[in-house]
């Protein structure tokens, strides 16, 4: 698939799009953004990430126009037809509503995740914003210590979520998530999750990582994908069941929706 993108409502070859290198966007990364899933060139649940993109935007006081931005996408999902991918909207302080239609990325059936010490910036509580060299920093130490992904734990040791992903762990025989009181992104993909299975929230700490029975990670662009390791250890069940119910859980979802 070709890589189209839109610029305040010009349509080309994503390669070829430009913005003013002037803007905070770039300059800062000041501005918010949304990815969703497309399944036959149908975003999944794309109220849901307007909304969040709403949000976000009124949390770092960016006003945007809305209405342009979604007849913009629009535009652009009729251009790429019937497809398989992700669309990505930005909007930048600089004014620049920018949609990216993008391949979906590639996924190993399972990830190694490697625990990396992160402190959640406050200030940015509840907003999913351009800002992401720190989560891009900790896939990329994660890596390097022989890892797919990184698993981001307070400076006390609390867990919290992958960089760009959820994380939902077995422990005593039931499914849970980190809490949103420890100030991680309130993902779309984890709501559908906890709606469609019985998970709860409940405090995770590193020092209970070895007693996992069961974990996975949950975003838009992996659905749901198990974790075989954390920090080394192999988890002794991948997928355990509960991972497996949860994946056809969404996916059954998503095919109804």
């Amino acid at each position: 698939m070709d890589e189209l993108a839109s610029v305040n409502g010009t349509i080309g070859r994503a390669e070829e799009m430009t913005i003013p290198v002037t803007d905070d966007g770039l300059l800062r990364g000041d501005g918010v953004f949304e990815v969703a899933r497309l399944y036959g060139g149908r975003p999944f649940a794309w109220d849901e990430h307007l909304a969040r993109l709403e949000r976000s935007a009124a949390n770092v006081r960016l006003e945007f126009d809305l209405d342009a931005a979604k007849a913009e996408v629009d535009a652009l999902l009729a251009r790429a037809g019937a497809v398989d991918g992700t669309i990505r909207l930005l909007i930048t302080r600089g004014g620049r509503r920018v949609a990216i239609l993008s391949p979906l990325p590639e996924r190993l059936p399972s990830a190694r995740l490697a625990t990396v010490r992160y402190a959640p910036t406050r200030v940015l509580d509840a907003v999913k914003s351009l800002s992401y060299a720190a989560n891009m920093l900790a896939g990329r130490l994660a890596r390097e210590a022989d890892a797919d992904e990184a698993l981001l734990v307070t400076p006390h040791g609390r867990v919290l979520e992958a960089p760009t992903s959820a994380f939902f762990y077995v422990l005593d025989g039931r499914l849970h998530t980190p809490p949103l009181t420890e100030h991680i992104l309130d993902s779309i993909t984890r709501r559908h999750v906890i709606a469609l299975t019985d998970a709860t929230e409940r405090v995770l700490h590193c020092e209970q990582l070895p007693e996992l029975e069961e974990a996975f990670l949950a975003s838009t662009t992996r659905e749901v994908q198990p974790v075989s390791a954390i920090d080394g250890r192999p988890l002794p069940s991948v997928p355990g069941p509960q991972t497996a119910a949860a994946a056809e859980a969404l996916r059954r979802h998503i095919a109804e929706s």
